[in-house]
């Protein structure tokens, strides 16, 4: 009476087709692919750039405080004599200005500019100027 019904399990279809991505699927994908790239690439330039940035700046204010420590040390003797310095090469292509002032005649006030030379010309420019340190300092 009754009868059972067989359902024939047509092929896949995707056994007749070959392996692999579509056309449509590879640029979609490609494009996607741009479309994220594009900020990311964006975004490690401007953090390379930074670093470069604070890297020139601490440099700077490392060699600016050691040159600070050097006159120092060097007023203890000769407190008289002037410390003034005009492009003056620190390190590499690092230069420095020292500025020794009289403020009265036992205060002295120095001012030490740092900075990369970035254009090569071998003077420093205010532009390129990253650190100054100011100090008053004392006859003993």
């Amino acid at each position: 009476m009754y009868r059972k019904l067989k359902i024939k399990n047509p092929k896949p279809k995707t056994k007749n087709r070959l392996a692999g991505f579509t056309l449509t699927e590879v640029v979609m994908a490609s494009a996607l692919l741009i479309v994220v790239m594009v900020p990311i690439l964006k975004a490690l330039t401007t953090a390379h750039a930074s670093t470069s940035i604070i890297e020139h700046r601490t440099n700077s204010l490392i060699l600016a405080q050691s040159k600070l420590d050097e006159i120092k040390a060097r007023l203890i003797n000769n407190y008289t004599d002037s410390y003034n310095e005009t492009n003056s090469v620190i390190s590499g292509s690092y230069l420095c200005n020292v500025d020794d002032s009289a403020v009265s005649s036992n205060l002295k006030q120095i001012t030490i500019s740092v900075g990369y030379d970035s254009n090569g010309n071998m003077s420093l420019e205010s532009n390129e100027i990253e650190v100054n340190l100011t100090t008053l300092i004392a006859r003993r």
